[in-house]
């Protein structure tokens, strides 16, 4: 991966360690792997950065960076991941939760018309929450085992390109007189 692209888009790590309101956090921001870029560190991120967008759950930044601490995974990308579920993709990702979730439960899916108001949310919440849940965990799960492999396999093809580019440059360097 484009390591010097990404580390230009993140934050120093010195200013996150010293910032305000993170230093109750203490010893735990000073774990290297939760602001280094390394092929574990980012595609563990990646999966719970994933697994986290597809939950049904409120303060998903918040649930993505304990989990990130948790597993000593980088912070940042599994925070910045948790926005692919934001309020234009909310809808169809958790509509598609529910029918996957619906269709392991073996029950009909129901035919709701939906309002973006919270009294609908709560009015309906009884009948599409189990499968909904089921569904995002399942849906979860199996986006986070898809992008953890992506990224360790797309990782590993740029530093196999990186290295033929290095041993090609080597051997022209070889070559000349």
């Amino acid at each position: 991966m484009p390591k010097r692209f990404i580390r230009r888009y993140l934050p120093d790590s010195h200013k996150i360690r010293d910032h305000k309101q993170l230093r109750w956090l203490g010893k735990i921001l000073e774990d290297p792997n939760l602001l280094h870029l390394n092929r574990y560190s980012v595609s563990g991120a990646v999966s719970v950065g994933l697994f986290v967008a597809i939950l049904p759950a409120p303060f998903q930044m918040i649930i993505a960076a304990l989990l990130a601490l948790l597993f000593r995974v980088n912070l940042i990308v599994s925070i910045v991941l948790v926005w692919i579920s934001n309020p234009l993709t909310m809808g169809p990702i958790f509509y598609f939760t529910y029918l996957v979730g619906a269709w392991i439960l073996q029950t009909p899916a129901q035919d709701l018309e939906f309002e973006f108001t919270m009294q609908w949310f709560m009015d309906e919440i009884g009948l599409i929450w189990q499968p909904l849940v089921l569904g995002s965990l399942v849906a979860g799960v199996i986006c986070a085992i898809l992008g953890n492999i992506i990224v360790r396999l797309a990782w590993r093809m740029h530093v196999i390109r990186n290295w033929k580019a290095r041993k090609a440059r080597k051997l022209r360097r070889q070559q000349e007189p």
